[in-house]
């Protein structure tokens, strides 16, 4: 099961991925994931705060890999391994100099996953798209 989005940003990649991976000032502009610590580098953890209902939800998923500038993701779970598992990535493809397309997904895998997806993953669609244009916002200001 997968969601994902795509938005065009008018900025340089690496304008783009400075926003992306700077995950200390994301409570500044992210209205999904409000609060993020840790550095984009292979293998190491990150814990993030992410809006979840009314309420908040916080994980630590590992980082796995990073392409500078083009691509980075995570994988998260829900308390134990292979029951609601999230592969978090970020995609940028540059379109001009100055305009690049983000790609903004996850895959979700586990015994609870269509269960948990049919309950949250209109939510979750929602505050991908939140979250993008939020990055634009804060790209082309």
């Amino acid at each position: 099961m997968e969601i994902k989005t795509e938005i065009t940003i008018n900025a340089p990649k690496e304008k783009v991925w400075g926003i992306l991976t700077d995950f200390e000032k994301y409570y500044q502009w992210n209205p999904f994931i409000i609060k993020s610590q840790g550095r984009a580098v292979e293998g190491s953890f990150l814990t993030n705060t992410m809006v979840n209902g009314d309420g908040t939800l916080t994980f630590k998923p590992q980082i796995l890999k990073v392409e500078e500038n083009r691509y980075f993701d995570w994988k998260g779970k829900l308390w134990v391994k292979g029951l609601f598992d999230g592969h978090h990535y970020f995609k940028i493809e540059e379109l001009t100099e100055s305009q690049v397309k983000l790609v903004h997904g996850e895959n979700f895998s586990g015994l609870l996953s269509g269960i948990i997806l049919k309950k949250i993953g209109e939510q979750t669609h929602n505050n991908f798209i939140k979250m993008n244009q939020a990055i634009k916002k804060r790209a082309e200001g």
